[in-house]
C-alpha cells in the first residue's frame, strides 16, 4: 500500500518553477530519499505535503488523505523537521519537546517509548537551553519533537546538513529503527553518499524528478563507458579531454576526473593526443549515483 501519492504536482513563485508536474508515491514503511542539490525544490515539495502550502497544479494524498481537503487530518499523523532549526531556542531541551507534546494533545510520558532512543542521548542536557546545544544535538531533539505524537509519516528535510559525520551516522542509524517501527519516511539530502542508505531513490532537479529506483538500480541506468583520468596538471587535462573524438562528457570528480566514452572512442588516440601531460593515467572505473545523477541531468 502507497503511503504517499503525488500526481504532477506542481508550484511556482512568480516566474520560478519550484515544482514542475512530479509524480511518485512511497510505499508504508520504506525510507524514501530524495536526493539533489539546493534548488531542486524538495523543500517546496515537503512544505506542500504537510499542507503548510497548497499546489498550483495536481494532487497529492498523505496516508490517504487529500493535501488540500483534509489538511487538518495530515497534521495530525504526520511530523515534520524543517531543514532549519525550528525549535524555541529560549526553552530547554526538556521544555521544547513538552511544548510540542502539548500542541499535539499528548504526554510526554506516553510517547517516551517512541523518542526514548534518541531522547536519551539529549537526556542529561535536559536543562540547557536548545540555542545553546551542538548541531547534532539540536537535531536529535528536533527529532524527538517530531515524533513526540506517534506520527504514521515522517519528513526529513535535510536533516544531516551542518552536523558532523559521527552525528550523521547516528542519525541515519536512529531512521532505520524508526522505519522497522512501521514509520514510513520521506528524508531528503543533497549528499549523493546517503542514497544507499535509503530503500528507494528519487533524483531531483530544478523542480523535477529525473530518475526514480533502488540505489543500484539507478547505477545500473548508466550504460555508458566510464573513465578514471589524472595527470599532473588536472585543469587543463580536463580542457584538453573534452576536444578529444569520443569523448562524450568529462568532469572532475574527487581527485580525478570522469571520462564518459561514447561509441567513438579509442584508448590508443586519448593517449596519443595527451601525451604532452606528465604522469597521464586512465584507468576504467564504476559508475556512483553521482555519475548517474550528472548524466540525466545533461540530458
Amino acid at each position: 500500500m502507497n503511503v504517499i501519492e503525488v500526481n504532477n504536482l506542481s508550484k511556482g513563485y512568480g516566474k520560478v518553477k519550484a515544482l514542475d508536474s512530479i509524480s511518485f508515491s512511497v510505499k508504508r514503511s520504506e525510507l524514501f530519499g530524495l536526493i539533489g542539490p539546493d534548488g531542486a525544490g524538495k523543500t517546496t515539495l515537503f512544505r506542500l505535503l504537510t499542507t503548510l502550502i497548497n499546489p498550483d497544479e495536481g494532487s497529492a494524498t498523505v496516508d490517504g488523505l487529500d493535501i488540500i481537503k483534509d489538511y487538518r487530518k495530515i497534521r495530525s499523523r504526520v511530523g515534520y523537521m524543517p531543514g532549519r532549526f525550528s525549535l524555541y531556542p529560549d526553552l530547554t531541551v526538556e521544555e521544547n519537546l513538552a511544548f510540542f507534546a502539548a500542541i499535539f494533545g499528548v504526554k510526554v510520558k506516553d510517547s517516551y517509548d517512541l523518542v526514548a532512543p534518541i531522547y536519551k542521548q539529549i537526556e542529561p542536557f535536559r536543562k540547557r537551553q536548545a540555542h545553546n546545544l551542538s548541531g547534532g544535538m539540536k537535531q536529535k531533539l528536533a527529532l524527538s519533537c517530531a515524533l513526540i505524537h506517534h506520527p504514521s509519516v515522517l519528513f526529513l528535510d535535510e536533516p544531516t546538513t551542518g552536523i558532523d559525520a559521527v552525528s550523521r551516522s547516528e542519525l541515519w542509524d536512529m531512521l532505520k529503527n524508526l522505519k522497522e517501527k512501521g514509520i514510513t519516511i520521506l528524508v531528503s539530502t543533497p549528499y549523493m553518499d546517503e542514497a544507499f542508505l535509503c530503500d528507494r531513490i528519487a533524483l531531483c532537479n530544478e523542480g523535477r524528478i529525473l530518475g526514480i529506483d533502488t540505489p543500484q538500480g539507478i547505477i545500473e541506468q548508466f550504460d555508458s563507458k566510464l573513465f578514471e583520468v589524472r595527470a599532473d596538471n588536472m585543469f587543463a587535462l580536463l580542457e584538453a579531454a573534452r576536444q578529444v573524438e569520443g569523448v562524450a562528457e568529462c568532469y572532475p570528480f574527487g581527485q580525478a576526473h570522469h571520462l564518459v566514452a561514447d561509441d567513438n572512442f579509442n584508448m590508443y588516440r586519448f593517449k596519443e593526443q595527451l601525451g604532452t601531460f606528465s604522469n597521464l593515467t586512465i584507468t576504467p572505473t564504476e559508475p556512483t549515483i553521482e555519475d548517474v545523477f550528472i548524466n540525466l541531468m545533461k540530458q
